[in-house]
């Protein structure tokens, strides 16, 4: 689609589609062609919101006819930029937010259904008041979509008990990248009826098909919750109190989540509505949480018990317990400011990994040597989800330092992380997914028989390569980058 007649045709196809209201031009498309870091900004033919599953599917047959690359997006908090069209000006971004309707819920058989343009704390809270739990949680949760959740396999903070957003969801309805409605809604835990579809399109970042709807996982909502901060001395005496706490709360242990005292003087540098409550001096800090499904009084003996016990073994020097709902929530407040102090600090060099827990003392240990021997004075804000392995390994500038410096010198300091996350055998991804920022990295680090399975995948699935063009993989076929 190159000729302005053929634009101009599009144009007026999705307006028949969407309505004239919901196809947005020119200057109206700024909103939805920049990534949430503000790293890249791209230009789009047309923002179009469709109203409906078949409105979906009809845009997306329309840009096949014109041969238009098609960008899905949710609410645009991603961080790799997946979301964002190319500069090309051809590209048609599909935006869901209009489709956020909850369809049912089942409380007898725990689950939901649900459009892809509902806010993830709207879901939340309808199931709340059906008196269930959907856990999914994050820091953007009242902001993201739950298509964009599903498109990123979205991890958050209760993945160790409950799993990503793969391990919630039971069936999607997809428009796949050739114009059909796959209506795979099915509400089963138990279905061996060939390829998992499901869990191919979960983690595919728009780039075989648009998730316009999800049969998700409920759980029964806990009878009570135990928050505490604790401060450690090092990684290794973190990982031990993790391994305590599984066993002390087993499937009760839902949230466990890891601090370093640099992120944790950003938030109170950069926030001053928040506060730690606890003395300064320790390194490392570790928020941790407890779901009882029996009693409040067995919440707190069990977690007292452990936080004792860990006192008496070394593995924290001091904890506080949150004694309401307002002080867990503060606690919370604070490991999710993290990312805005980070952010509000200056240039950062963000890493999303994955190793093995075993391994992250040894990981942090001799990484954070080699960036202060190879880059003097950076810093380590690092944090993340301990009790999945899943590390946001953020590296600051050097304090007083130009900005323009430290931009020069990132890719460089992305490589030596990348190859110590190679060498401790971890990921270069946990939970963030590659968009458009990381496609070369998953080309330099990736075994080369799942790259050339990858390729074959998006090939079957999407032979014209319109479908998010340039995420994940390199643009192939057709279709030019712009």
């Amino acid at each position: 689609m190159t000729s302005a007649s053929s634009q101009a045709a599009l144009l007026e196809r999705l307006r028949g589609i969407a309505g004239a209201a919901h196809v947005l031009v020119g200057d109206a498309c700024a909103p939805y062609l920049t990534d949430w870091r503000k790293l890249v900004t791209g230009r789009a033919l047309a923002v179009v919101r469709p109203g409906s599953t078949e409105q979906v599917r009809d845009v997306v047959r329309a840009c096949l006819e014109q041969g238009a690359p098609i960008v899905p997006q949710g609410g645009n908090t991603g961080q790799v930029a997946g979301a964002t069209p190319d500069g090309s000006g051809r590209a048609v971004v599909v935006q869901l937010g209009r489709m956020k309707r909850i369809r049912s819920i089942d409380v007898e058989n725990d689950t939901l259904v649900v459009e892809a343009g509902c806010v993830l704390q709207d879901l939340q809270d309808a199931a709340r008041a059906a008196g269930r739990l959907f856990p999914l949680s994050l820091g953007a949760e009242g902001s993201c979509l739950i298509g964009g959740n599903l498109a990123t396999n979205a991890g958050g903070t209760q993945v160790l008990r409950y799993g990503n957003a793969r391990e919630l969801t039971l069936g999607l309805e997809v428009v796949t990248a050739d114009g059909e409605i796959w209506n795979g809604l099915r509400a089963l835990r138990k279905d061996n009826t060939g390829y998992d579809l499901r869990d191919l399109y979960i983690g595919s970042e728009g780039t075989l098909g648009i998730i316009t709807a999800a049969t998700l996982k409920l759980f029964p909502l806990p009878v009570a919750q135990r928050t505490a901060l604790a401060a450690t001395g090092s990684i290794a005496q973190a990982v031990a109190l993790l391994a305590r706490a599984r066993a002390a709360l087993g499937a009760d242990l839902t949230g466990f989540e890891l601090m370093s005292s640099v992120a944790t003087d950003l938030v109170l540098r950069h926030c001053p509505d928040q506060r730690l409550p606890l003395a300064p001096g320790a390194p490392w800090f570790v928020l941790l949480e407890s779901s009882d499904t029996e009693s409040a009084e067995r919440a707190a003996s069990r977690f007292e018990a452990l936080l004792a016990a860990a006192l008496e073994a070394g593995e924290i020097q001091d904890a506080a317990i949150a004694e309401s709902i307002e002080q867990s929530r503060a606690l919370w407040r604070l490991r999710e400011s993290i990312t805005l102090a980070v952010a509000a600090e200056g240039q950062c060099a963000k890493h999303d990994i994955s190793i093995a827990t075993s391994r992250i003392p040894g990981f942090i240990a001799s990484t954070d040597a080699l960036l202060r021997q190879r880059f003097p004075g950076v810093r380590s804000a690092t944090f993340g989800h301990l009790g999945d392995g899943n590390l946001h390994y953020n590296i600051l500038q050097p304090a007083g330092t130009p900005a323009a410096g430290f931009v020069e010198v990132q890719q460089d300091l992305s490589r030596l992380v990348h190859d110590a996350v190679r060498d401790h055998a971890g990921s270069i991804s946990a939970e963030q997914g590659i968009g458009g920022l990381r496609t070369a990295d998953l080309q330099a680090y990736e075994d080369p028989v799942k790259l050339d399975l990858l390729r074959r995948i998006k090939r079957a699935l999407d032979p014209a390569g319109l479908m998010n063009p340039g995420k994940v993989l390199p643009v192939h076929g057709c279709v030019s980058p712009g």
